[in-house]
């Protein structure tokens, strides 16, 4: 099989191999995949690999559903991360030979039945890769004993676009290859991790921004059913997918500016893989901003919106962690320095761009200023930022899973960065320290006691949910499940705490108004 890696001649390697699959040439851990061996490296005393192979490449297959990879028999090194999605980011070795994953483990075939947590990268559906130093499984495996994987797939237009609207064919799944991508992984998980010591029987999926929006998607994909066990989103607020007529018109606006008809949609399959990545610069044609290309309904492989009109029944059994972060907005706007000198009179101007409900900023300023006095026109902005952009959808996740169930539970990230601290608790900054990662060069978490201490909390949480289905552990206090009538909510802080209806007086301010996931 075609490989970035030297292989080891099949014969010598296999016949290296002990019982089982298993070798270890010093640091050199060595395991059998569904598809063949792969040689991995220790890092302190977990066997990680690194750019895994779950699926062929898909250049010969773009827009359309991946395959596996051919089997291989030498050991294939496992050292190294794999190539990302193409991409309009400054994401490292972009390909699309990129369906690799990669592994932490304590342990190789040795019965341990681990929980596995398998996290998808944010990034929207745009951009980013599972080869972020934040998402590294170390420190995770070490503190409890399980197996993670992180992983790429396909994005943007190579993941999900409107082509199988306008064509049909072999392109008619094109809106959810991504997605299917995610799903091949899924079952690369299912066959093959009892090989490095975890349980096919407990797999938690989890996900921060368009990582967790992906999952939620899964959840309602019924070609996704078993692959996985429980669910983590933090920040992934999807409630809608693209619908169809969207994702042509999209689909049509793209081909346009690639000089193409819809007669000649079928030649995107053969454009250079730089012409369409230059493409994805061009204003969507239908909201602010670039274009778009989200998971799109296409009343077949996803038939339905993720929480829309409800929260998908053939998922009620699956629990389910809802998680937002105090600040998520700042993450947008506090990169503008004009948001920190605003006054009365300039606020509500900054602030209408920032909803994704329609509501009337000025009235909404005004709301803030008579309910909380104390704050200045600063914190208006970014609180009502966040409460009319990034909020709402997870407050619909929840209430419709709540209508269902009480497998849910809801969290709320106020610890906020010592680092930067006009940040806050900014969407993302959960990503460190459920983890347990604040010692990562890319964490803006610093590593003070406070730090440490909420990173223990969020970290021994999410181990105990993914291990048993209730996050309820010795780190927190007791959390109920998420009800209509409590709305209880754990509070991740110095001071953690469960809490009935946070921000209750700006959930209703907010919710008058109907909501649906920009850019879908």
């Amino acid at each position: 099989m075609p490989t970035r890696r030297s292989v080891v001649a099949g014969s010598v390697a296999l016949a290296a191999l002990m019982p089982g699959g298993v070798q270890v040439e010093g640091a050199a851990p060595v395991a059998m995949t569904r598809h063949g061996p792969v040689r991995g490296y220790l890092d302190r005393d977990i066997k990680v690999f690194k750019g895994v192979r779950y699926g062929a490449d898909t250049a010969a297959r773009r827009f359309r559903p991946a395959v596996a990879p051919e089997r291989w028999t030498g050991v294939v090194e496992a050292t190294a991360y794999g190539a990302a999605s193409p991409q309009a980011s400054d994401e490292a070795n972009p390909s699309e030979d990129c369906l690799f994953l990669n592994v932490w483990t304590p342990g190789l075939d040795d019965g341990g039945r681990r929980p596995v947590m398998v996290y998808v990268h944010g990034g929207a559906h745009a951009n980013g890769s599972g080869s972020s130093p934040l998402y590294d499984g170390v420190a995770l495996c070490r503190r409890g004993d399980v197996v993670v994987v992180t992983l790429n797939h396909r994005l943007n237009v190579f993941g999900y676009n409107g082509l199988g609207q306008l064509t049909g064919g072999v392109f008619a799944k094109s809106g959810s290859v991504g997605n299917l991508d995610l799903m091949l992984a899924l079952e690369w998980v299912r066959d093959s991790i009892a090989a490095f010591g975890g349980d096919p029987d407990n797999v938690t999926v989890f996900g921060q921004s368009g990582g967790g929006a992906k999952l939620v998607t899964l959840m309602a994909m019924p070609s996704a059913a078993g692959l996985f066990h429980k669910v983590i989103t933090m920040s992934g607020q999807h409630v809608t997918a693209m619908g169809p007529q969207h994702a042509e018109l999209r689909m049509r606006a793209f081909l346009d500016h690639l000089g193409l008809t819809p007669e000649r949609a079928g030649e995107l399959a053969t454009l250079p893989m730089g012409r369409l990545v230059e493409a994805l610069s061009m204003d969507d044609p239908i909201e602010k901003g670039g274009i778009y290309f989200w998971s799109v309904m296409d009343h077949d492989t996803l038939p339905r919106h993720p929480f829309v009109p409800d929260a998908p029944k053939e998922s009620a059994h699956i629990p389910m962690i809802i998680g937002n972060t105090h600040d998520e907005a700042r993450a947008f706007t506090a990169n503008d320095e004009r948001n920190f000198s605003l006054t009365w009179d300039t606020v509500a101007a900054k602030l209408a761009p920032e909803f994704v409900v329609d509501l009337n900023a000025q009235y909404v300023v005004d709301w803030y200023r008579a309910r909380f006095p104390q704050m200045s026109p600063v914190d208006v902005f970014f609180a009502a930022a966040t409460c009319g952009r990034s909020r709402p959808g997870h407050l619909i996740q929840a209430q419709e899973r709540a209508r269902i169930g009480d497998r849910t539970w809801m969290y709320q990230l106020d610890f906020g960065s010592p680092v930067e601290p006009r940040l806050g608790a900014y969407h993302s900054f959960d990503i460190a320290l459920a983890f347990d990662n604040c010692h990562q060069p890319t964490s803006k978490t610093g590593t003070g006691p406070e730090a440490i201490e909420v990173a223990r909390r969020m970290s021994e949480t999410f181990i105990a949910f993914a291990r048993t289905g209730d996050p309820n552990n010795a780190a927190i206090p007791a959390w109920a499940p998420y009800d209509l009538e409590r709305r209880s909510t754990m509070i991740f802080d110095v001071d953690t705490r469960s809490v009935d209806d946070p921000r209750g007086d700006e959930r209703r301010l907010f919710q008058v108004a109907p909501f649906l996931k920009q850019g879908t």
